[in-house]
């Protein structure tokens, strides 16, 4: 199974990067390889005039075409999701998670942003034919602080047990996907026979 991790901050030191960090290694205790992606990989011009031939575009491409599944990290700012994400996910072509289970995480001052992955970035998923987005994970700035670990910091008890959660969900999609995906293979196989 692979997972691509989208980081959305425009930050190279951010809370959502540290929840996608600690998402990704409990991914890959469990058997998944991920692959991170950050907006800082990508060259700002390339995102900002739809750049589709730039390297870095066409290889965050191919990644989500093979992909099992997409976690997305991000802040929210003024009520969404970050606009550098969304010019991310505008690079998409429009079927491109289609079949694809994908995971919401997403961080922000205060409760009150909690529904912008709801309003905001759920539509965006939805119109690039995603038809399995779990129930995502927020969590407040306050739970998550900033360390010198391999992981970028530490989460409250709370939100690892919330992580975890949801992890454990994303994981049976995913294990629901690729079964469903072998049994079709296995059905086009015994009909080619």
């Amino acid at each position: 199974m692979l997972v691509v991790s989208i980081s959305g901050s425009p930050s190279t030191r951010s809370r959502s990067g540290v929840v996608l960090k600690h998402a990704a290694q409990w991914l890959a205790d469990h058997g998944v390889d991920v692959k991170a992606v950050r907006i800082q990989d990508f060259n700002a011009e390339d995102l900002l005039y739809a750049r589709f031939d730039s390297p870095e575009v066409t290889a965050f491409i191919d990644a989500v075409a093979k992909a099992d599944g997409l976690l997305i990290g991000t802040p929210v700012y003024k009520a969404s999701f970050s606009g550098a994400l969304k010019t991310l996910l505008d690079l998409l072509p429009e079927r491109s998670l289609h079949g694809k289970v994908v995971l919401p995480l997403a961080t922000g001052g205060s409760i009150a942003h909690m529904l912008a992955v709801d309003y905001a970035l759920k539509p965006v998923l939805s119109a690039l034919k995603c038809q399995e987005v779990l129930h995502g994970v927020f969590a407040i700035d306050s739970q998550i602080s900033y360390g010198d670990n391999d992981l970028g910091g530490d989460l409250d008890e709370l939100l690892t047990q919330r992580l975890q959660d949801g992890l454990e969900h994303f994981h049976l999609g995913l294990q629901h996907r690729t079964n469903a995906r072998h049994k079709e293979a296995g059905g086009h196989l015994k009909l080619a026979l």
